[in-house]
C-alpha cells in the first residue's frame, strides 16, 4: 500500500480535490485542505521535506502584492455602480425602441446591451440579473417564445466573461504569466464575432419562425424622432465614452489594466452622479459586494497556491505533462483533449475554479508545445464561458431562474395574466447558445489570427541577426599610494585635456 501511494500520490491528490469540489465543499478550503493533507502524507512517506510549508508565507505575499489583481475590485465596483444606477434599464429601453419595428428587435437589443454591459461591468451575475428583471417581462408581454427569451438573456449576460474588461481574462493572464493588456486585445475580435453570431442566430429564427420573435406593436413604440435621438444621446453615448476611456487607454498603452479599472470606477460614479442617481446606500452596497467578490477571488487563489505547492512537490506537474504531452496528434491532439476536458469540467466547476486549478496545470504543457499562451488563454476563456450555460448547472441559468416568474402573474401594463417561465424552458433555450460557443471555439482554433493580431503591436525580434557588443573592461586601479592612485581604491580622474579611455574598443 505504501509503495502504491508513493507511486501515485499526484493522481490521487488530483482526484481527491475533484471529489471535495463535487460534494459541495467550499473551493478555497477544499484546495487548501488537499494541499495541507497530502503535504503531511508526502512528508510521512518521505517524498517531501518538512520544510515544505515554510514556502507558504512567500506564496501568500506574492498574491497580496500582485498589482494586476487590483483590477478585479475596480472593475467589479464599476459594474455594480452602473447596474444599480439604472444604466442597464435605460439602455434596454432605448435600444429596444430603436429595434422595435424589426422582428426579433427586443432580442437584438438584449444582445447589444449584454455586450455593452460586458464592456462596462465585466460581471456576469449583474448583467444576467439586470436583463432578466428588465427585459424578460417585456419580451413575454409582446409574445416572445419563452425558450428564445431565456436563452438570449442568459447567453448575452455571459458575454461579460469574454468581452474586456472581463474578470476572467484578468485571472487567466495572471495564471498564464501574460500581460492583461495582451489578453484583452487578443479577446476583442473573438468576443465581437461571438456577439455577431448570437445576433445571426436571432436573425435566422426571425426568418424561419417569425412568430417566436415578433416585432413591437405600434402602440409600444413610444419614442420616435427627436425624442428617440435625445434618449440615444443621453443613454447610449456616455457608456460608450466610458468604454473608450477604460479599454482604449489600456489598448494604446496609456494606462495599465489596474489604472484603467480605477478610471472606470471613478467614471461610473460620475455617470451615476450626473444622472442624479448616486446615493450613499448604493455606494455602500456596491462596496460590500465588491469586497465579497474580491475576498472570494483572493481566498480561492490562496487555496490554489497551497494546493499547487504540494502538487508540484510530489511532481504532479510532471505527471500532468507526461499525460498530456504524450497524446497522439501532437499540438492538435492536445488542444482537442484539453477543450473536451474543460468543457466537461465546466458542468461542475465555475470559471474561477477552472482558472485557478486547471490552467496552471495545462499552461506549462502548452508552452512546451510552442502554443501562444495568450491565444491559449482566450481559447479556454471562450470554452469556460460554457460553464455559465450548461444545463442544469450553469450559473447564468441559476441567476435567470432567480428572477424569472415561477407562477402566473398579471402584467403591469396590459393587465393580462402571463404564464410563468419553467426551468425546462430556460434549459432548452440555453442549448443553441452552448452550441454557438462550441462553434466559436472551433473558429478560434481554425483561425488563430483573430487572437494573435495582438502581436502586431510588439516589434518582432530576429534572433538570427542579434548583435551583442561587449564593452572593454575598465583599467585596473593603481595601488593605494601609487602615483596617480586614489585613497578610495578607484583610479584618479584623468587630467583636463587627457585623452578619454576608448570604451568602444574590442576586447
Amino acid at each position: 500500500m505504501t509503495a502504491f501511494l508513493v507511486d501515485n500520490l499526484a493522481p490521487i491528490m488530483f482526484v481527491s480535490m475533484l471529489l471535495f469540489l463535487l460534494v459541495g465543499y467550499p473551493v478555497a478550503f477544499a484546495l487548501a485542505a488537499c494541499g495541507f493533507g497530502f503535504g503531511l502524507i508526502g512528508i510521512e512517506l518521505g517524498l517531501l521535506s518538512p520544510n515544505l510549508f515554510q514556502a507558504i508565507p512567500d506564496r501568500v505575499w506574492s498574491v497580496m502584492s500582485n498589482d494586476t489583481l487590483l483590477a478585479i475590485p475596480f472593475f467589479t465596483f464599476m459594474g455594480l455602480i452602473l447596474e444599480r444606477s439604472g444604466m442597464a434599464e435605460d439602455l434596454l429601453d432605448t435600444i429596444g425602441q430603436l429595434f422595435g419595428p424589426v422582428r426579433g428587435g427586443l432580442a437584438y437589443a438584449v444582445i447589444f446591451v449584454g455586450a455593452l454591459l460586458a464592456a462596462t461591468t465585466g460581471v456576469v451575475a449583474a448583467s444576467v440579473i439586470a436583463m432578466g428583471l428588465i427585459s424578460l417581462p417585456i419580451m413575454l408581454r409582446y409574445g416572445y417564445d419563452r425558450r428564445i427569451a431565456s436563452g438570449v438573456i442568459a447567453a448575452s449576460g455571459t458575454l461579460a466573461q469574454i468581452i474586456p474588461p472581463s474578470l476572467v481574462l484578468i485571472v487567466l493572464a495572471d495564471q498564464l504569466g501574460r500581460s492583461v493588456g495582451d489578453m484583452y486585445e487578443g479577446a476583442l475580435y473573438p468576443s465581437l464575432i461571438l456577439t455577431a453570431i448570437y445576433a445571426l442566430f436571432i436573425f435566422v429564427v426571425s426568418l424561419v419562425r417569425p412568430d417566436l420573435v415578433p416585432a413591437l406593436p405600434p402602440e409600444a413604440r413610444v419614442l420616435r424622432g427627436w425624442r428617440l435621438l435625445g434618449r440615444v444621446l443621453t443613454s447610449l453615448v456616455p457608456p460608450l465614452v466610458l468604454v473608450f476611456l477604460v479599454l482604449g487607454t489600456i489598448f494604446i498603452g496609456v494606462a495599465t489594466p489596474t489604472e484603467g479599472g480605477a478610471m472606470g470606477a471613478v467614471g461610473a460614479l460620475l455617470l451615476a452622479m450626473t444622472n442624479r442617481r448616486l446615493t450613499f446606500r448604493m455606494v455602500v452596497q456596491a462596496l460590500e459586494q465588491t469586497a465579497k467578490l474580491s475576498a472570494f477571488c483572493m481566498f480561492v487563489l490562496l487555496g490554489a497556491r497551497v494546493f499547487s505547492l504540494t502538487f508540484y512537490g510530489v511532481n504532479g506537474h510532471l505527471w500532468v505533462e507526461s499525460l498530456l504531452a504524450g497524446l497522439p496528434g501532437g499540438e492538435v491532439g492536445f488542444l482537442i483533449v484539453v477543450n473536451i476536458l474543460v468543457f466537461f469540467l465546466a458542468f461542475f466547476l465555475d470559471y474561477f475554479e477552472l482558472a485557478f486549478i486547471i490552467i496552471p496545470l495545462l499552461a506549462p504543457v502548452a508552452d512546451k508545445l510552442g502554443i501562444d499562451l495568450v491565444w491559449f488563454g482566450v481559447l479556454l476563456g471562450i470554452n469556460m464561458q460554457t460553464s455559465f450555460m450548461h444545463p442544469p448547472f450553469g450559473f447564468a441559468l441559476f441567476f435567470l431562474r432567480s428572477v424569472a416568474p415561477n407562477r402566473p402573474y398579471a402584467d403591469k401594463i396590459t393587465g393580462r395574466t402571463t404564464a410563468p417561465v419553467s426551468s425546462a424552458q430556460i434549459y432548452v433555450g440555453a442549448i443553441p447558445f452552448v452550441a454557438i460557443q462550441i462553434v466559436m471555439v472551433a473558429l478560434v482554433i481554425l483561425f488563430p489570427g483573430m487572437v494573435t493580431h495582438y502581436k502586431a503591436d510588439h516589434p518582432a525580434v530576429d534572433l538570427d541577426n542579434v548583435e551583442i557588443n561587449i564593452m572593454a573592461p575598465a583599467p585596473a586601479a593603481p595601488a593605494f599610494g601609487a602615483p596617480g592612485g586614489s585613497p578610495f581604491g578607484t583610479p584618479a580622474a584623468p587630467s583636463f585635456g587627457a585623452p578619454a579611455p576608448d570604451f568602444g574598443a574590442k576586447p
